[in-house]
């Protein structure tokens, strides 16, 4: 009877030898099919991860596209300004100085009555223009001005 007991025991070391090496097989395929979709799910993180790579590479040349065109129109505005600016200089000047000789030539300010000279004396009709050159202008006649006046 102690063979008997000996097969028993041998077969059922043997049972559960299979089902070890059953559990353990199942393990590794459990494993192997864990580590492959481990795998998958990397794959798929990284081609996400380079689509916005390439997204946001492509906004950032976009955004670099309107930056190099607003610091051309930038420049351009800038240097008609600084046109602009030196035409209104020069004109304020050439206005300056109009108003000046208007002031000289304007009989109302006393330039021409002050001092010696009798304006009365030496009046003559016809040098009336002469004399005052803006008397030879109607009020109501508009003064224009032409582009070729304006000098860069």
């Amino acid at each position: 009877m102690a063979s008997s007991s000996t097969l028993g025991s041998s077969s059922s070391s043997e049972d559960f030898q299979q089902i070890l090496d059953e559990k353990k097989r199942k393990r590794m395929v459990s494993n192997r099919e864990s580590a492959r979709r481990s795998r998958m799910r990397k794959q798929n993180h990284l081609d996400e991860l380079m689509g916005q790579v390439s997204e946001l590479t492509k906004h950032n040349n976009q955004i670099l596209t309107s930056i190099n065109v607003a610091s051309q129109l930038y420049s351009k505005v800038e240097a008609e300004n600084s046109v602009l600016r030196a035409q209104m200089s020069e004109l304020a000047t050439r206005l300056q100085s109009l108003n000046e000789i208007i002031d000289l030539i304007n009989p109302s300010n006393g330039v021409l009555e002050s001092g010696n000279f009798d304006q009365t004396a030496y009046y003559h009709p016809h040098d009336d223009a002469f004399v005052n050159p803006w008397n030879s202008f109607s009020v109501n006649q508009p003064f224009m001005a032409s582009a070729d006046m304006i000098m860069y």
